[in-house]
């Protein structure tokens, strides 16, 4: 029956389709921004542990923690280029809409294509994308795409060094606040010792570390975890 009433609604116009896609893209924009607004509220709480670690000379923990700070930052940044990707798709939709009122009808476009085949690789928008993908082959915007496989790996390696270049920054910044009101000399140590501490001090360090700030740290892991999902 459902199928039926289907086949018997009118379709609908360019315009009334424009209007609806720009809607729900103007929706996942909106979800877009909660997540980047929760996972920078959270990176403040994890602000707050490295100086508090820094203060208290526990470096694994700190060092821990700046990981899991510039993986946050990483996923709000890519948020941010998903959010772009949103708003090109409806402008680019905007101009197919403004030229089917010439020639009477959808046209194709290549760079919608691109961007929303890219966008069905985030895990937070594949879903609604692949639904976007269907509905604008259907229309003639799109030529129908095979999904390509995500490629989870991203160069781990490459990644970590980058991570590791942006904990020594993280951990230098932090220890340059905390160390501020120190005597020169005492400050200058301090933050070298931040910038240029090595595994075997880590390790001690951590060995050294009260239970409770194991929890903690692990608590702080799993809160990011959560928000940056």
């Amino acid at each position: 029956m459902e199928k039926v009433k289907n086949m018997l609604k009118p379709r609908p116009t360019p315009q009334q389709q424009l209007r609806e896609w720009q809607r729900r893209l103007r929706n996942e924009c909106r979800v877009l921004d909660r997540q980047i607004r929760d996972v920078q509220r959270e990176e403040k709480n994890v602000e707050k542990a490295i100086r508090e670690a820094a203060k208290r000379n526990d470096m694994g923990s700190a060092k821990a923690l700046a990981k899991e700070l510039v993986r946050s930052r990483r996923a709000v940044n890519r948020l941010y280029e998903n959010k772009a990707q949103l708003n090109s798709v409806s402008m680019h939709l905007g101009e197919i809409v403004a030229t089917a009122r010439t020639v009477g009808h959808l046209s194709k476009s290549t760079e919608v294509m691109k961007i929303v085949n890219n966008l069905m690789k985030a895990p937070e928008l594949a879903t609604t994308m692949q639904e976007f993908s269907k509905e604008m082959t259907k229309a003639g915007v799109m030529e129908e795409m095979v999904n390509e496989a995500v490629d989870s790996a991203l160069d781990s390696e490459d990644m970590e060094e980058e991570i590791e270049e942006e904990v020594d920054k993280v951990l230098a910044s932090v220890a340059g606040e905390t160390a501020s009101q120190l005597p020169d000399a005492a400050r200058t140590q301090k933050i070298h010792e931040a910038s240029t501490s090595r595994v075997p001090e880590e390790r001690q360090a951590v060995a050294e570390g009260a239970d409770d700030d194991e929890e903690d740290l692990e608590e702080i892991r799993a809160r990011l975890a959560k928000v940056r999902s």
